[in-house]
Formats: structure tokens, C-alpha cells, sequence
């Protein structure tokens, strides 16, 4: 966003943390860090991304810094239909960075879930940001 390499640092470590957490999920497809990074600064359509990557749902976002602030905007995106499933703004003071990134990684996977299973959420989401992510599906 602003050439800083600071700031891109803070980008991608946020990016990284939020890709290693939702890989934890089982049955959750997620694809690494290596190859989402492939489209960050390019315009690309989410379908696009879709289809060379094999996956249904993309999430995109963006980070500003304001002095000790950050904001990160995230959206969860339907590929195949361009549908909003999640949306959401947060604004943290930089000292919390760690609680923010927890905090957005719960919302995506609750928002996921919901969408998967028509609604209803089947996760132990708080565990599985703990480490805990052995049999978390509810049968």
C-alpha cells in the first residue's frame, strides 16, 4: 500500500499468521503462503483465483498503519458467485496485533462454517487457535 517496507512486513506477518491458524482446520482447504503471495499487488479477479488455485471461497483484505493504530479490512468472497459471505473492519492499537489476528481468524472461520453447513457453526473455534485441532468437527 504505501511502499513502506515496514509496513509490508506487518502485511505479510498478518497474512501469514491468519493463513498457518485457518490450516489448522481440518477439512478446511487452504492454500500456502507461498502461492497466495503469487497475486498480492496484482490485479487479478477473484475467479480468476478461483480457478488457478483450485478453491471455492478467497479472502482478501487490506492493512493501513496510523502510528501505533492498524486497521485490516477482510472480506471472505463465494469465487464461483462473487457473493460477500463475510465482510469486516477492525482498528487495534499495533500492541494488540496478536488478539487482532485471533480475532479475524475466528470471524472467517465462523463465517466459513456458517456457509458450509447451511448455517449452523461446527467448530471449537477458540481451540483450534490454541493448538488443539484433533476431532473439533461435530458429527
Amino acid at each position: 500500500m504505501s511502499g513502506d517496507p515496514k509496513q509490508e512486513f506487518l502485511c505479510d506477518g498478518i497474512t501469514e499468521e491468519i493463513i498457518t491458524a485457518l490450516s489448522k482446520v481440518p477439512r478446511l482447504f487452504v492454500i500456502s503462503r507461498q502461492s497466495t503471495f503469487f497475486y498480492k499487488g496484482k490485479p487479478v479477479k477473484v475467479k480468476q483465483v478461483s480457478e488457478e488455485l483450485g478453491v471455492r471461497c478467497v479472502l482478501e483484505g487490506s492493512v493501513q498503519r496510523s502510528g501505533d493504530r492498524v486497521r485490516i479490512a477482510a472480506q471472505l468472497i463465494d469465487a464461483l458467485t462473487g457473493r460477500h459471505l463475510w465482510a469486516e473492519r477492525y482498528e487495534h492499537d499495533l500492541k494488540d496485533i496478536f488478539a487482532l489476528q485471533d480475532e479475524i481468524t475466528m470471524k472467517i472461520l465462523a463465517a466459513h462454517t456458517s456457509e458450509v453447513n447451511g448455517g449452523g457453526t461446527s467448530l471449537n473455534v477458540s481451540k483450534i487457535l490454541q493448538g488443539q485441532a484433533r476431532n473439533l468437527i461435530a458429527g
